[in-house]
């Protein structure tokens, strides 16, 4: 991956100093592992006018072998030296004619800083040059996403086959992260979410005490990190031999909404129309304000990445560009569904939107 890092960093300077007389200083973790492959904690990457691309090192670099990127130099910072103004201080000796800085990124605090360290040479905003660049993804990346959603189906397959009632969300969400790191995953992708009863259906539900009953709806939302890239499944069961009128009309209500995001994802497709889609459908319902800001994000090193599928997102969806799609309806005091899945963009010649997590969206009665 040496080379694929290097030419991901020749790119960004093609793209952001086309004159070749621009420092670039990269300072966001994600950003970090996508133009380096390592995660070094709180050490930034400056790329050099000249060519050259150096980690500046919070650990003095004894972690991070140049030996893994032939173009990557490391850099070990001074003592309690904020690695950052190393590097804007190196950009300074460099002669390069600017140093841009990611400013979405930065304190004022911090900002004040870079300018001082880097004495004569002025500061411009990189803006968000990286993660524009982050949002087509490559073959290796794909692959990764797909390890990630197979090792987060079998965690959840593997769930949904043990005994469920009796048992608290937050037990079943533990669980539920030891199976995904037992399956091979770095970690989860985001906090786990298991909610039951009237906790169903919520986006960001933070598990509980509460025990599973019989009757209930119960919504789980996970995801598998693995090489440091993120998925999403999110799925709703009934517990029970059945489930009632209402359960069965509200999933329906909420499967159909998401297939229809899912049926209009594909290049050239404005992201507010992937939003649209499933927002048409709640709204015939009455539950259009149960969908929350927005129906999806894009995923990759993070999990909410652009692009953000919202009434007012702007830009268009693009291929081999991997999304979430994730409505659900809460109904308080009674519960309710989400469904969520990964998938990439395709074009219908390609066989249209590739779904990455598997697991049945069939209402189950467990």
């Amino acid at each position: 991956m040496s080379e694929v890092h290097a030419a991901r960093r020749s790119a960004l300077r093609a793209k952001s100093s086309p004159g070749g007389g621009t420092a670039l200083l990269v300072s966001r973790p994600a950003n970090l592992r996508y133009l380096t492959g390592l995660v070094p904690d709180l050490s930034v990457l400056l790329i050099g006018p000249g060519g050259e691309d150096v980690l500046v090192a919070a650990d003095g670099g004894g972690r991070w072998s140049p030996g893994l990127d032939q173009g990557l130099r490391v850099l070990a910072a001074g003592d309690e030296e904020d690695p950052a103004v190393a590097a804007a201080a190196l950009a300074g000796r460099s002669g390069a004619a600017a140093l841009a800085v990611e400013e979405h990124h930065l304190t004022v605090t911090r900002h004040h800083a870079l300018r001082t360290a880097a004495g004569p040479v002025p500061l411009a905003d990189l803006g968000r040059a990286v993660e524009d660049q982050r949002l087509v993804k490559d073959a290796e990346e794909i692959a990764a996403l797909r390890t990630a959603a197979e090792i987060t189906d079998r965690a959840l397959g593997e769930l949904l086959e043990s005994i469920l009632v009796g048992r608290t969300e937050r037990h079943l969400a533990l669980e539920l992260d030891r199976r995904l790191v037992d399956h091979g995953a770095d970690g989860p992708a985001f906090p786990t979410s298991v909610a039951t009863g009237s906790h169903s259906g919520t986006a960001d539900h933070r598990p509980t005490d509460r025990r599973v009953e019989e009757g209930d709806f119960l919504t789980v939302r996970l995801g598998a990190r693995f090489c440091g890239y993120r998925c999403r499944i999110g799925r709703t069961f009934v517990i029970g031999s059945r489930p009632a009128d209402w359960q069965i009309d509200l999933y329906e209500l909420v499967f159909t909404a998401q297939r229809a995001a899912r049926e209009a994802l594909a290049p050239g497709v404005e992201c507010r129309e992937v939003d649209r889609a499933a927002r048409a459908v709640l709204d015939g319902a009455g539950h259009g304000a149960a969908l929350g800001p927005v129906t999806g994000n894009g995923v990759g090193l993070e999990i909410g990445e652009d692009p953000r599928l919202s009434p007012a997102a702007m830009g268009r969806l693009g291929a081999c560009v991997p999304v979430t799609v994730e409505p659900g309806v809460h109904l308080p005091g009674r519960g309710g569904v989400r469904i969520d899945d990964t998938l990439v963009v395709r074009p219908m010649a390609d066989g249209g939107p590739e779904l990455l997590t598997i697991t049945t969206k069939e209402l189950l009665a467990l």
